[in-house]
């Protein structure tokens, strides 16, 4: 397709005039509906961090239920702020502190009422009759309407049910109501036949739970059974349905089933679909083109609603978090130019596309109308879109114009709602926002209609880093999916191979070995591995010990280039990793990617933190004397790694041992020594020298006991559970022959608790809570193993979670849509079941799942999640590490009584807190003592340099991994003081 023309520039800007013209009596109205209304938009106008606050205390407050809780946050939010409104706020917090009870209710009733008419101004109602109503009086002032159904997130099948009822019955009976409305020509007709007088826009999130961009099969067919009836009742009615786009993640799942539904048969002559295309993504135009040459190959058009784009500061966000290309313009101009461009092109193949411009800007708008001009197309072949309660000058002025209008209204109760409303007031105050230029600010036409073309852009500016976390792969993109299951299709083949020790650069074999199986199918055996006895330690040992001095003193210079070139091979292998730890370790696709990606980061981290750790420093700057310290490494360093992070955590604790100077024997798990083997190729690929790293698996009982024991091994660095963490503590501190006190660094286990407040978003927490009980099969040491409910919101949560969790996908490892796959081994599942059968005994089960007969038949080792409610906090069930899909709830009555409980253990590695009571979280920082508190987020995830990961108490020995401090614990330090004084006489020099 050929680029589009522009409109003359001249007709653009006297279009815009006269729309300026026509809303010009109407622009100080915009703001000030009501006083309080018009206050809110004043204060938050004017002071941005004010405004962040009251929006804050506008998200929380419908889920205060009680008059005293809402005062309570009133005065957590504001009291004692220097804040635009704070004479308004003393007079409502000094009622509530006077009058006591009484006071709190008039508080109450005044704010809450504040807050319903905010939200009745950008919402349509919290009923279907309340929001009919809004949609006739629309038609009358006419304006066509579309429809959105508000509500909590679909966290479960049976809500997606619920909602694909909701939206079938309000098709059904608007489309009873709609022939015996009023006629209104330009609503109820285009330039090519009759248009519905019922118009309602869904979103795909609504109708899935667990909609996985990596297996976009399974998911788009999951939408499409839940949107097929939709469409059936809407064609059946004469209904039209607009599907709505959302976040980037859900961007090409909402194109495919939308585009794969409109095909089949029974719609594929169907005019009465539409989807949103969102011009601010980087790549809209390459979806445009796509969704025009399908449209005209389909035969029949559908309707694109072109908007700007919602999520901006969430897409840019979440990109940086990621370390990913940002997928939207940065910049207004870029938009506003893409959204230009976008509405040529549109209006280019009307004959494919009916477009609808959804935009409060009245630059945007005008240059829709010339450019329609200029194609020659009807009035009626162009519709204008705006949001319920905004722009109402603009739409008033369009409608007097002769254009038609449609009002996207959204309704449903206040709770669910107030996201919306929420990401509505930080529309109408941003910056950039064409609302409070030309509304608020009053900006010139002149500056308001600037071709955005021609608008200078600079670069935003980048936070710059020594460090950045190696980003996870986007299985959004078909190329990075298509080369994950290249990869599991390459390394399948390969499974079932024989693998040696290595020592000093040898290749070993033994006698014993280890026979590794992929628990996912436990038939399938994924390496047979030479197993280490004691001999095979000691003669690793012994080369390790030959190697030291050598590693040690070629400095760190040259160690963390060597370091270098491993982080490379480990990005040069990422998906064949990946692949190994697929089968392997059991983990799903995103899970073991993650788990390459870590290994990366504690690479470049570590090979980094060494650079400026070892740096001779010259200490007391006297004349006359030199004192000169020094970092240097310890020796041997024995690695004894996990099975759950097999790749990340080993690599993380060999690469510090390494990048200090010292040398090592890595013993991997007896689980995963396949994984380990792979790591050995890249660290030898690399070029390190012989003896600097061995590889010897072998069993604990055997090779670890030795490694633990041995006296020329100077540090354990360990990573397990804590029982066998405190037995080799107590036994590498007394090894008969020993030169030196051996150093144990060791990361144990956890029983770890996630808060939920009586405030929490229980949307956000559900979720939360499911990423960190769930993921991996809860085989993570920072897994949330206990969730404490307080107050009223107990009950509701552990519904939400049973019903939840009762639909999360199982399945084998490799399956790109699997969200639970298998434990690792048969000891494993069968000790989680004994802890389901103790649970079925002592608590109430709210969630055991039926055993699913496909699965058995994979022969692999699953374990379905469990949930018990009404745990007692002092029974096995809430106080051991289970490292299983097994997740206790139980209820407490205060705040305190939740922290007393989720601090009561031994352990203390993770914990997580969902509040958003401003003193509670504070409370929280100070009280919840663990080594990583999560706060409003799930508890697993951590990323090196950023969330240093380690635990206190019984859960943890020493600085946390991946942290500024980790590294201390390799080294020994020593001091080389000279005197420089000669017959009397000192050298000028300080230092030398």
């Amino acid at each position: 397709m050929a680029m589009s023309v522009r409109p003359d520039e001249a007709r653009v800007q006297e279009i815009g005039r006269e729309l300026f013209e026509r809303v010009a009596a109407e622009r100080q109205a915009f703001y000030s509906a009501d006083r309080w209304t018009a206050a809110l938009f004043s204060w938050s106008l004017q002071h941005e961090d004010a405004k962040l606050q009251l929006f804050r205390f506008v998200d929380v407050l419908p889920a205060l239920d009680s008059d005293r809780d809402l005062v309570r946050h009133l005065r957590e939010y504001f009291e004692g702020r220097d804040v635009p409104y704070a004479g308004l706020l003393r007079t409502a917090l000094g009622v509530a502190r006077v009058a006591g009870r009484l006071g709190d209710a008039v508080v109450g009733v005044m704010l809450r009422e504040t807050v319903r008419r905010l939200a009745r101004r950008f919402i349509a109602g919290s009923t279907p009759a309340q929001a009919r109503r809004a949609a006739l009086d629309a038609r009358r002032a006419g304006q066509a309407f579309t429809l959105d159904l508000l509500g909590e997130a679909c966290l479960s099948d049976a809500e997606a049910d619920v909602y694909q009822a909701r939206y079938v019955d309000l098709v059904q009976t608007l489309g009873r109501e709609a022939p015996h409305w009023p006629s209104a020509p330009r609503l109820d007709s285009a330039p090519w036949g009759p248009l519905p007088r019922v118009n309602v826009s869904v979103k795909i999130s609504a109708l899935h739970p667990w909609l996985e961009p990596a297996d976009p099969a399974g998911s788009t067919a999951a939408v499409k059974t839940r949107l097929r009836p939709i469409l059936e009742a809407a064609r059946a009615r004469g209904a039209h349905i607009h599907v709505d786009m959302e976040d980037r993640r859900l961007r090409e799942l909402t194109l495919k089933s939308f585009m794969e539904l409109a095909d089949e048969p029974e719609f594929r002559h169907e005019r009465n679909l539409g989807i949103v295309l969102q011009a601010y993504l980087k790549d809209a135009e390459a979806d445009a083109r796509r969704l025009i040459a399908w449209a005209s190959r389909r035969g029949t058009p559908v309707s694109v609603r072109l908007v700007k784009g919602a999520y901006w500061d969430y897409e840019t966000a979440h990109a940086e978090l990621e370390h990913w290309p940002v997928p939207v313009f940065e910049t207004k101009p870029e938009t506003d130019a893409s959204f230009e461009r976008l509405t040529r092109l549109f209006l280019e193949h009307a004959e494919a596309i009916d477009l609808a411009v959804g935009s409060h800007n009245i630059r945007s708008i005008a240059h829709a109308l010339a450019a329609r001009e200029a194609r020659g197309l009807p009035q009626g072949a162009l519709e204008f879109q705006a949001l319920y309660g905004m722009a109402q000058p603009l739409v008033r002025a369009l409608t007097e114009r002769g254009e038609r209008v449609r009002i996207y209204m959204p309704f449903g109760e206040l709770i669910p709602g107030m996201a919306y409303l929420v990401r509505r007031l930080l529309e109408n105050t941003s910056n950039e926002s064409f609302l409070r230029r030309g509304f608020a600010e009053h900006e010139s036409p002149e500056a308001l209609l600037a071709d955005p073309e021609r608008i200078p852009v600079a670069p935003p500016p980048r936070d710059t880093h020594d460090f950045e976390n190696e980003p996870y792969a986007d299985f959004t993109r078909a190329a990075v999916r298509d080369d994950f299951a290249a990869a599991l299709a390459a390394v399948r083949p390969r499974l079932g191979g024989n693998y040696p020790l290595v020592i000093d650069g040898q290749r070993v074999q033994t006698t014993e070995r280890l026979v590794s199986v992929n628990p996912s199918r436990a038939g399938e055996v994924v390496g047979r591995v030479a197993a280490a006895g004691a001999a095979e330690i000691d003669r690793a040992v012994a080369a390790a010990a030959r190697a030291f001095a050598a590693w040690r003193d070629a400095g760190a210079e040259a160690r963390a280039a060597a370091l270098g070139r491993v982080a490379a091979g480990l990005r040069e292998r990422r998906y064949t990793l990946a692949a190994w730890i697929v089968f392997e370790a059991g983990k799903p696709w995103a899970e073991a990617d993650a788990d390459v990606a870590e290994a990366i980061d504690f690479v470049e981290y570590y090979r980094a933190q060494a650079r400026e750790l070892q740096r001779p420093l010259t200490l007391g700057r006297r004349r006359g004397e030199v004192n000169h310290y020094t970092r240097e490494a310890r020796g041997v360093v024995g690695v004894i790694a996990p099975w759950n992070f097999p790749l990340a955590i080993l690599t993380g604790m060999t690469s510090a041992a390494l990048a200090t100077g010292n040398t090592v024997v890595m013993k991997p798990a007896e689980q995963t020594p396949v994984i380990a083997a792979q790591l050995m190729e890249v660290f030898e690929a690399a070029g390190l020298p012989p003896g600097v790293v061995n590889y010897a698996p072998g069993r604990g009982e055997v090779a670890g006991d030795r490694l633990v024991r041995h006296p020329d091994v100077s540090l354990i660095a360990f990573t397990g559970s804590q029982e066998v963490g405190t037995r080799l503590y107590a036994t590498a501190a007394a090894t008969p022959g020993a030169r030196m006190l051996k150093r144990v660094v060791a990361e144990m286990g956890g029983k770890n608790a996630i808060i939920v407040d009586d405030d929490a978003d229980l949307d956000e927490a559900v979720q939360g809570i499911l990423a960190s009980a769930f993921g991996y099969a809860g085989q993570k040491c920072s897994a949330c193993s206990r969730v404490i409910g307080v107050g009223r919101v107990y009950p509701r949560l552990v519904e939400r979670l049973a019903e939840a969790a009762r639909t999360l996908p199982m399945g084998p490892a490799e399956a790109p849509g699997t969200i639970v796959g298998p434990v690792i081994d048969e000891a494993s599942r069968e000790r989680i079941l004994s802890y389901i059968d103790l649970g079925k005994r002592l608590a109430r089960p709210v969630l055991l799942r039926e055993p699913d007969r496909a699965l058995d038949a994979l022969g692999g080792y699953y374990v379905a999640p469990a949930i018990f409610a009404d745990v007692p906090p002092t029974c096995a069930l809430a106080r051991e590490e289970i490292f299983g899909p097994v997740l206790s709830c139980m209820p407490a009555a205060t705040f305190e009584e939740a922290l007393a409980i989720a601090t009561g253990l031994d352990y203390a590695l993770t914990g997580g807190v969902f509040s958003r009571s401003p003193v509670r979280l504070a409370r929280a920082r100070q009280a919840f003592r663990v080594g990583n508190l999560y706060i409003n987020r799930a508890t697993t995830g951590a990323r090196v340099g950023r969330q240093p990961f380690g635990g206190r108490q019984l859960s943890g020995i020493g600085w946390q991994a991946g942290g500024p401090d980790y590294l201390v614990q390799f080294i020994e330090t020593r001091v080389v003081t000279e005197n420089t004084l000669r017959r009397g006489f000192a050298s000028n020099e300080l230092t030398r």
